[in-house]
């Protein structure tokens, strides 16, 4: 029964954060009378970019602490832990669990996954990978569920990954073999503005008619902006748009109507209207018949769908009557665009989740991309619970 611990801290030197979450290990392994008989196995480390620097000296560091343990994680512009989130400033957090070590296998480029009976994985990238998607989708065949979840580094410099080394470019991570369970889902934060039509021209990313109807005039609908603004209106207009994102719908039936998102859309942002073809530009190269809604962030919309994940999570559990589990320990993965006040306060989206699934060990980090099954998804959050028996 793999048992999972978890400790945090800000300080302006890194290594005293980690002394100090270290310490919160240590407590923990006494108080639930671990003692010796914890011997981790994986431990995870997420660490605001303040630390990016550090980031050999913290791995070198936690390897001596608990020799023999495996680590995964990566630099971000914020990390979280259970009810706590640290937006930009310096911090880390620590999580180990002790899984048996032939249960799962670190990844990076210089150690790919080959040849090992993975059934989903836990990935890292970095912003700066431009054939991230076709990697995902390589990597995504070597599982048997074809699920991985994660994020990409956030921050204003390229971040690293921690895969038993400091990387940076490719992806690196942990695959998890099949007596490893977990239940992972994907909350959305964007409410949808409109119906949802179809992509009938385009040009690359350039949407030119959906639903044979200009797409500019399409969204201007939407909206409820005229389709050609005064010349005076067009500050008022323009301020609108910058607001406005696309949602890409992943299934091509998808119904024709107005609705919440599930993890079935991909929202991109939108990059510019050309008057002149009347089409906007998307960030993305979306398909011709491809679904496509109008949507913007919403702070009730995203909460709402944060309980609807945990509503299930909580509902996958009940399912195992036969043999019943418990929740062991988390990882979280949300969007940059989501912390803080976009949940109405500091601390409010994991507080959110600590009410709904409980006091678990937590960890993860604020992302420049988030992943689940093989695709990136944006101003989601992405939450994975490890199951055990009961």
């Amino acid at each position: 029964m793999p048992r999972f611990i978890q400790g945090h801290a800000t300080h302006p030197d890194a290594h005293m954060a980690l002394a100090l979450a270290a310490a919160q290990l240590d407590a923990q392994m006494g108080s639930h009378g671990a003692g010796k008989a914890f011997s981790p196995t994986l431990g995870w480390i997420y660490f605001s970019e303040h630390y990016q620097s550090h980031a050999d000296g913290l791995l070198s560091e936690l390897q001596l602490r608990w020799p023999g343990t495996a680590w995964v994680g990566g630099s971000a512009i914020g990390v979280c832990a259970t009810a706590t989130e640290y937006f930009d400033e310096p911090a880390l957090v620590l999580m180990l669990c002790d899984l048996p070590q032939e249960q799962f296998q670190i990844f990076s480029g210089i150690h790919p996954l080959r040849h090992w009976p993975a059934e989903t994985a836990l990935v890292h990238s970095d912003s700066s990978n431009p054939d991230l998607p076709a990697l995902l989708d390589e990597l995504a065949v070597q599982t048997h569920s074809q699920y991985l979840f994660g994020g990409i580094t956030s921050g204003r410099m390229q971040g690293v990954q921690i895969a038993n080394g400091v990387w940076q470019g490719g992806l690196s991570g942990v695959a998890f073999g099949p007596d490893v369970s977990l239940v992972s889902r994907v909350s959305q934060g964007c409410r949808s503005l409109g119906r949802t039509r179809h992509i009938t021209q385009c040009e690359r990313n350039l949407v030119l008619t959906l639903n044979d109807q200009p797409a500019l005039d399409c969204l201007m609908h939407d909206l409820t902006l005229p389709a050609q603004p005064a010349q005076g209106d067009w500050r008022g207009t323009i301020a609108r748009l910058r607001h406005t994102l696309v949602a890409l719908h992943l299934d091509t039936q998808a119904a024709v109507r107005a609705g919440s998102y599930g993890d079935e859309v991909l929202v991109r942002h939108l990059l510019g209207i050309d008057p002149a073809r009347r089409g906007i530009l998307v960030a993305d190269v979306p398909e011709l018949g491809q679904p496509l809604s109008f949507c913007e962030r919403n702070a009730e919309a995203a909460r709402r769908d944060l309980m609807r994940i945990c509503t299930e999570i909580r509902e996958e559990l009940e399912d195992h009557d036969a043999s019943p589990v418990r929740m062991s320990g988390a990882i979280y993965i949300s969007c940059s665009g989501r912390g803080g006040a976009h949940f109405g306060a500091p601390h409010a989206e994991l507080q959110w989740i600590q009410h709904a699934l409980g006091d678990m060990p937590l960890a993860g980090f604020f992302a420049g991309g988030e992943i689940a099954h093989q695709n990136i998804y944006g101003y989601t959050g992405v939450l994975t619970v490890f199951l055990s028996p009961a």
